[in-house]
């Protein structure tokens, strides 16, 4: 399995291709639709001028450069210098920090904002992992009546995944985890998250959730200490 360090490394070595790279391989797995797919991030997420959001990881910028556009204030989060630099010199205006997403964050980014969204990032997580850290940024970061939207990797079902698989399977990563959508909004149910999601690609699209009213984080820190 590959280190920190190396993936480090790998995201710091593509930055600069980065951007030129998504428009030839847009079409291909994993990354067939990947404009579309932004942009129903920014569709869904129904942003209005002033609103703050925050992205992570922010790569190049590319999903931020959308709401930027819309007239939000964006805060962005990487844990590749490389890509941070490629996204500064690209939007000036936005606010990037470096940290590891799962690490603790920076203390600008301890307060809350309207929506926080995310591009090609959690499929490097376990289940497990990304429920936590939905948790995490849902109860701690997002604001009363805030959404959560999350772009990646994903397939309605976990047998339409499993098919997937076999379909791609000379460019499937057996250490990156897929999202099935029925599994994690399941997941999502069991800890005080309203979920959705909406296919747009052969391989990818859009997942919304938003904390359901009844419950609290201390409330969902009770449930999975038990």
């Amino acid at each position: 399995m590959m280190g920190k360090s190396d993936r480090t490394k790998l995201f710091d070595d593509w930055a600069q291709s980065y951007d030129a790279g998504m428009k030839t391989i847009d079409g291909e797995f994993p990354f067939d639709g990947y404009e579309r797919i932004l942009d129903e991030v920014v569709l869904l997420a129904n942003v209005k001028p002033g609103m703050k959001i925050l992205d992570l990881g922010i790569g190049t910028g590319n999903l931020t450069a959308r709401f930027l556009y819309q007239g939000c204030t964006v805060w962005g989060l990487d844990f590749s210098a490389e890509m941070i630099a490629q996204a500064r010199t690209k939007m000036p205006r936005a606010m990037i920090l470096q940290a590891d997403l799962l690490s603790e964050w920076p203390s600008e980014l301890q307060q809350r904002f309207d929506r926080i969204v995310s591009a090609y990032v959690f499929h490097e997580f376990h289940l497990k992992i990304k429920i936590k850290l939905l948790q995490r940024i849902a109860f701690r970061h997002l604001s009363a009546g805030g959404r959560i939207l999350i772009a990646d990797v994903a397939f309605p079902t976990r047998r339409i995944r499993a098919q997937a698989a076999q379909r791609w399977a000379d460019q499937w990563d057996e250490t990156e985890t897929y999202w099935a959508a029925d599994e994690a909004i399941t997941a999502c149910e069991r800890v005080g998250l309203h979920a959705a999601y909406k296919q747009i690609s052969r391989c990818g699209g859009v997942f919304l959730f938003s904390v359901k009213e009844s419950k609290t984080w201390n409330d969902i820190r009770v449930q999975t200490t038990r």
